[in-house]
């Protein structure tokens, strides 16, 4: 069986560490003088290199070449045993599946014995953040004063899971995220000693895709070599689902012409293409923050060639950087809720939209209502601006008593419409879980006898709630719950202090005042 790369290319000296260059020369330096200390903590993302490390270490303080500035020498006895998995003095342990208290007086118990081969004992205990409370207190008194023969190295992925206690009896070294560019250069070594034919572009895909994790990129790698092929950028692609740049620069482009049709269209292809909804939101954040980055004056952190940064420049001078913000938002967190939701396409579908709608800000506008019917009214007082306004004309009212009456109605149908929701709601989703999404995101709902008045937080919600075949599925819904047919009217719900309250006339000169004016409710009578 062959070996996986990331074992097969894993560092055997301190040279061949990528990207923790500030860790390794500390570490050197400490066993060149002679001053290794007696517990470690190694902290940084996965796939940095923090195990490879520990291991290194382990081989430098056990080396048996005489001169301490060339350990570990890959070339002794002790070194080769470290290589080949069986020095006795190198202990490693995962936390994760030894939490106990009693895993940690197990291993104190065990310590005190001398080393088998080599000078120290070392124990590696990986994602060390993973212990109980009493496991960590049980660590606390060999970690201060350990026998003269051992050395800890813990290593974790949450150094802020990690008692206070515990870091301050340890040696901490952060490791970092890896730049991409070292990781392509070390792909390419890798890629000419399994004399792998790879196109530079897959290169650059596989290190984007392993946001700074080596162990990623390398996995990947192996991933792309197993099907035997050279590796070009489209096999990259297809192999590991994601998207062709294209379909994110159309995207893109319909963010800008604020077409939804189209830019939803581009998606749900993208993703029956086999692209994975999260890796194609990924592709998008990826691709908006270096439009981020040209606004902010650093376009030289992108690594693009002259057609593509002229394309990124139109994209970035098309956007404000609020809404560029708003927009990276929006899709960053479609690119961590896509896994646990129900309907997988749905959070990307959710950022599109999202990012469609202009925020509203002091001063701006609301979107405009779609008038609906007439329905009873009261006298209000409301200021447009600074001009008083005045109360509309009686003879526009209905009387007390038949406003009093229709309102009573109004109330028992939406009071109604409310205890039944639920109700309703488990209906449509089981008919279509796009058109419950679109009638769950309804900000305000209100039943007029036969007429249920739907409002929504934009236009884009409510022309796709409006929709001839979501009304029906809504529709059939109301009438197994209510046992009657009931007419549906989508509009906008405005809310703040331009909303327009329920009592008042959607056609009458307070609701345009509130709507055309910025006007204000003072009082009610």
């Amino acid at each position: 069986m062959s070996q996986a790369f990331y074992r097969k290319w894993r560092p055997r000296r301190w040279e061949a560490v990528v990207g923790q260059e500030h860790v390794v020369q500390t570490l050197r330096n400490s066993v060149a003088g002679e001053r290794v200390a007696h517990a470690y903590l190694f902290a940084g993302p996965r796939g940095t290199g923090k195990t490879t490390t520990a291991r290194l270490l382990a081989k430098a303080v056990n080396c048996l070449d005489p001169d301490p500035s060339v350990r570990p020498c890959d070339q002794c006895e002790h070194c080769q045993a470290v290589n080949a998995g069986r020095f006795l003095d190198l202990i490693e342990i995962d936390a994760a599946s030894n939490t106990s208290v009693d895993d940690v007086r197990d291993l104190r118990d065990k310590i005190n014995f001398s080393p088998n081969q080599g000078r120290y004992k070392v124990y590696v205990v990986d994602e060390i953040h993973m212990l109980s409370t009493a496991a960590f207190n049980a660590l606390l008194k060999t970690l201060e004063e350990p026998p003269p023969h051992a050395i800890f190295i813990l290593a974790t992925t949450e150094v802020h899971k990690i008692p206070a206690t515990v870091l301050s009896r340890c040696q901490r070294h952060e490791f970092r995220r890896i730049p991409s560019a070292a990781i392509i250069q070390h792909l390419k070594e890798m890629s000419a000693g399994e004399d792998l034919q790879i196109e530079a572009e897959a290169l650059a895909l596989i290190a984007r895709q392993a946001t700074g994790s080596l162990r990623d990129a390398i996995s990947l790698l192996d991933q792309l070599a197993s099907t035997g092929q050279a590796i070009t950028l489209e096999m990259a692609q297809s192999v590991l689902g994601t998207a062709a740049s294209q379909a994110v620069l159309e995207v893109v482009d319909a963010l800008i012409a604020r077409q939804p049709a189209t830019g939803l269209d581009r998606l749900h292809r993208a993703l029956d293409s086999g692209s994975d909804p999260r890796q194609f939101a990924r592709q998008v954040v990826d691709y908006l923050r270096e439009l981020l980055l040209i606004q902010m004056g650093n376009a030289d952190q992108i690594d693009a060639g002259a057609e593509a940064r002229a394309q990124m420049a139109r994209h970035a001078q098309a956007f404000s950087t609020p809404d560029l913000l708003r927009t990276i938002r929006a899709f960053n967190f479609a690119a961590n809720d896509a896994r646990g939701a129900w309907q997988p396409a749905l959070p990307l579908e959710m950022a599109f939209v999202e990012s469609l709608e202009p925020e509203l800000r002091p001063g701006s506008d609301p979107p405009q209502p779609e008038q609906p019917a007439t329905g009873p009214k009261k006298a209000l007082k409301a200021r447009a601006g600074s001009l008083p306004l005045a109360a509309e004309p009686e003879a526009q009212s209905e009387s007390d008593e038949g406003a009093g009456d229709s309102e009573q109605a109004e109330g028992q149908g939406t009071q109604s419409l409310n205890k039944n929701w639920p109700q309703l709601l488990n209906l449509v989703r089981r008919h279509n879980p796009n058109t419950y999404g679109l009638l769950n995101s309804c900000k305000s709902r209100h039943l007029k006898g036969n007429l249920l008045i739907l409002g929504f937080a934009s236009d884009v919600l409510k022309n796709q709630m409006a929709k001839p075949e979501n009304l029906e599925i809504v529709q059939k819904a109301l009438a197994q719950v209510f046992g009657t047919d009931i007419m549906i009217r989508c509009t906008i719900s405005t809310a703040g202090r331009n909303s327009i309250p329920a009592e008042v006339d959607n056609d009458g000169m307070v609701a345009s005042a509130l709507r055309d004016l910025g006007g204000e409710i003072v009082d009610v009578q």
